[in-house]
């Protein structure tokens, strides 16, 4: 199958077997680790399993792990997902045909529509993601902006360059690519049953902070293409 997974980790060492194997069930991927040199081994766990493995020394944030994977990748369509077990790989098959098909350049694995959801999701887990999406929902129509589970054709990053300034790099790819539709494939988001949730304070003011970056670069972008339609 013509597709790389990228996965960015941090001691993700409990969950990363069980992840690589239910992904090896669902398609055939190059798998590509990115991890921001756990103390717990999750470098090595995964090299044990015979995937690719990127390990960056000093801990540089899920958005650059996520973006270095992307530049590794060396199949046409590119999929990211979280090692945590949020993310079904079993969504996988469906959300690569989409993109083969020429259905769509972009998939979002998503919880905000008909057949999507969330499972023993906490309520300032919810609380933050109402928040993000409604902050967000000028930049695009998609409902589930803070997915992700993103999968695209590598040709909808051409010419533009991609900034980590928060990890939603798959709202960045929506603001920023170059494609004519995206789709929305429900999910369940399962949250993690082992292992440290990344998300804290300085991830959500990361996130603000990206929002605000990329409604510059829209309304940049939107003046550019009124004058160019004049």
């Amino acid at each position: 199958m013509n597709l790389s997974i990228v996965i960015p980790t941090y001691n993700e060492k409990e969950n990363i077997k069980s992840l690589v194997e239910r992904i090896n069930q669902a398609v055939k991927a190059e798998i590509i680790i990115v991890d921001d040199n756990s103390p717990d081994g999750t470098a090595e766990t995964a090299q044990a399993l015979g995937v690719k493995v990127i390990k960056r020394l000093d801990k540089r944030g899920l958005g650059s792990a996520i973006i270095d994977g992307i530049n590794a990748a060396t199949s046409p369509i590119i999929c990211f997902m979280d090692a945590d077990l949020s993310h079904p790989p079993e969504a996988l098959p469906a959300m690569h045909k989409v993109i083969e098909s020429g259905q769509a350049q972009v998939v979002v694995g998503s919880r905000r529509v008909s057949g999507g959801g969330t499972s023993k999701w906490i309520w300032y887990r919810r609380f933050i993601h109402w928040v993000a999406k409604n902050l967000g929902a000028f930049l695009t129509p998609v409902q589930d902006l803070t997915s992700g589970f993103v999968m695209f054709d590598k040709k909808v990053l051409e010419g533009i360059k991609l900034e980590p300034t928060s990890w939603k790099i798959g709202l960045e790819i929506l603001v920023k690519g170059r494609y004519n539709k995206a789709v929305e494939y429900p999910i369940v988001f399962v949250e993690r049953e082992a292992g440290k949730s990344k998300m804290g304070t300085r991830e959500v003011f990361a996130y603000l902070a990206h929002l605000f970056v990329l409604s510059l670069y829209k309304i940049r972008n939107l003046r550019l293409n009124v004058a160019v339609s004049k």
